[in-house]
This record gives structure tokens, C-alpha cells and sequence, in this order.
């Protein structure tokens, strides 16, 4: 969903060619927009509007940067569903570090929530330790200078069971 510049060259490589973004900033699209890489970007804040794209419409839908306090509210998962296919599959993030614990700990029991409900399944939620670099020490990870963060890949619903075996 939203325009990830350090994403979008690796998923380009990689052979996906039809990418679109999201961001509520000008500047952030400008900059998305300079790589190339992208068919299409709008402007949409998510979590206040809907996003500009119909139901069941991608196959993968990534928010990489943007969860977190201040940012993207943790009630937009939702939206986010809306747009995958199903069988599709949600990559989110979120950071580990000291003042989006509460955000974290809010999107967790969103994501739970949505699973319970039978909306998606949860494929995996992998910790990673250096997930970017600290703005300061107070956020910084056991003194490395990186807060940590979290990946989280679901997929949504229906999907087709899994054969055991």
C-alpha cells in the first residue's frame, strides 16, 4: 500500500513489474514516483479514507514503515483486506522500540482479532533485531544503535486448506 523505497527495487528484481502506492505525503510520492518503479500512486491518508483501488484487487498488499504511533492507525487493517484477493497475502511491519510499544501492542490484538475472525491466517511474525537505526539512545536496542522491529506476512482468507502429510 504504501511506497516503500528501499521494497520496491528488491520486489522489482524479483520479476514483480506491476506495482502501485500509497502515502499521504507529497514528497514521499514525488520520490516514489522518481524511481520508475511504480504504474500508479496516489494520494490517500490510510486509516482516513478509503483506498483508491476495488475490492479483491491485488494479490499482495505491503505497509512497510507506516504502522506505527502517529502514523497509520491500527484500525486500517480492515482496508487493507478489502483490496487482497483472497489466497492473497498482507507483509506489514511494525518497530520494537520504546515509544511504539503501545502501537505495537494495539496492532497485535487488531491482527488477533482479524485471525479469530477467520479474515486472514497468520503465516509469520518474525522479530528482527536491527531493523533500522536508532534515532537515539533511549530508543536504540540494548545499546546497538538499531531498534528492533517486527514483520508480520498473513494471508487472507478463504484460503485452501492445507494437505498434512
Amino acid at each position: 500500500a504504501c511506497p516503500s523505497v528501499r521494497l520496491s527495487p528488491q520486489l522489482h528484481r524479483r520479476g514483480f513489474r506491476c506495482l502501485h502506492g500509497v502515502d499521504g505525503s507529497a514528497g514521499m510520492l514525488e520520490r516514489a514516483r522518481s524511481t520508475g518503479l511504480y504504474r500508479q500512486l496516489w494520494r490517500c491518508v490510510l486509516g482516513q479514507e478509503p483506498l483508491p483501488a476495488p475490492a479483491e484487487h491485488y494479490d499482495a498488499v505491503t505497509v512497510v514503515g507506516a504502522l506505527g504511533e502517529g502514523q497509520v492507525p491500527s484500525g486500517a487493517m480492515p482496508e487493507l483486506l478489502r483490496v487482497t484477493r483472497p489466497g492473497g497475502f498482507l507483509c506489514l511491519t511494525t518497530r520494537s522500540n520504546p515509544s511504539n510499544l503501545w502501537y505495537k501492542a494495539e496492532l497485535e490484538a487488531a491482527l488477533e482479532r482479524l485471525e479469530r475472525q477467520g479474515a486472514w491466517q497468520k503465516v509469520l511474525a518474525r522479530e528482527v533485531e536491527r531493523w533500522e537505526r536508532a534515532t537515539s539512545e533511549e530508543e536504540s536496542t540494548q545499546g546497538t544503535g538499531y531498534i528492533s522491529g517486527v514483520v508480520y506476512v498473513y494471508r487472507k482468507c478463504p484460503v485452501p486448506p492445507l494437505k498434512e502429510g
